[in-house]
């Protein structure tokens, strides 16, 4: 870490991030359950760059849009757990109402668009809802998280055009952690600097130390206060590691376990507990508490799942149709 942030500081990244693993690692067990189905991707290692985001931010209007490795986030802006984690089991009471499942959280009081299955899908969206914004009159800006994977896409392309052109509220980050599903960024194109892809446009760009929270704040802060004066977008790739697999199928013969051990050595949670323990920031029961803490929000959020009801086949209609009514569906 560049430098010492307060107690209180360190004390709720540890905690946040905690939360967002354990939550991770609860949706892991329970998938093997087949109590979620459909895919599942973790985002066990990346906890860092959220950490540092949501500090960059105002989440009381600054909007949120991401790809499908997107449970934690939603959190991170103001839903409570519990909801993720119906939206999880397929419950109607979840975030989604039980339409989306993993792949597609979505709450709109919290300024969190998602969530989105399609490859490089939300990059549009993000430049879709800046440019909502700035139409508007608005001084939010938009967070548009993407894949190493997605950069690839064409919609990349169209969208860093026309933000720069319209000189949008929005920020790219580039989420790089290391394979695009199981190719790693070496093999998709014939440079490895994924931020210099903003060069083509003039967009301000540059790469971020995804593994520390400070950097990450830092750098998306800079970018944050360019575009709420209406100086543009800007593109960050946000260097990271991802310890599970790309999803739960994914068998991760492409790296090598040594790999992984030494990216763990720069666990963001780690690395972030062994400064409140250098600091004496929390003692030895402190942290204990607050380690039980999570663990009964998450125990908590699997009881409220496991006994919200699933959505009826009315319930289905209801978030496609306007009308209440629908003669065709018999009680």
């Amino acid at each position: 870490m560049a430098k010492l942030e307060s107690k209180e500081k360190y004390l709720k990244w540890y905690k946040d991030m905690l939360l967002w693993r354990k939550l991770e690692d609860k949706a892991s067990a329970l998938y093997i359950q087949q109590k979620i189905r459909g895919f599942l991707h973790l985002y066990n290692g990346q906890e860092a760059i959220l950490a540092g985001c949501i500090e960059a931010i105002d989440p009381s209007k600054d909007k949120m849009i991401t790809a499908y490795r997107n449970h934690v986030q939603p959190i991170a802006m103001g839903v409570e757990p519990k909801f993720v984690m119906a939206e999880l089991m397929g419950k109607i009471t979840g975030c989604s109402k039980g339409n989306g499942g993993s792949m597609h959280m979505f709450s709109k009081k919290h300024n969190f668009y998602g969530g989105h299955g399609i490859v490089g899908g939300q990059i549009p969206l993000g430049a879709g809802l800046a440019f909502g914004d700035k139409y508007n009159g608005s001084d939010a800006v938009t967070l548009c998280f993407m894949g190493d994977g997605a950069v690839r896409q064409g919609s990349l392309h169209e969208t860093f055009n026309l933000a720069m052109l319209w000189k949008l509220p929005v920020v790219f980050i580039c989420e790089n952690n290391g394979y695009a599903m199981g190719t790693s960024v070496e093999r998709t194109a014939n440079h490895s600097d994924i931020w210099k892809l903003g060069l083509g446009y003039e967009m301000p760009c540059g790469p971020v130390d995804g593994m520390d929270i400070l950097a990450m704040r830092d750098a998306v802060k800079i970018a944050v206060d360019r575009a709420r004066k209406g100086e543009g977008p800007t593109f960050l790739e946000a260097k990271t590691y991802r310890y599970k697999g790309h999803s739960m199928s994914d068998a991760q013969h492409y790296r090598t376990k040594d790999e992984v051990k030494e990216y763990q050595k720069i666990d963001p949670l780690n690395t972030t507990l062994e400064i409140i323990k250098e600091n004496k920031f929390a003692s030895e029961q402190e942290i204990e508490k607050m380690q039980n803490e999570v663990k009964e929000v998450i125990a908590d959020a699997i009881k409220f799942a496991e006994e919200s009801p699933f959505p009826t086949e009315k319930d289905l209609y209801d978030s496609v149709y306007e009308q209440s009514d629908y003669p065709f569906i018999k009680d």
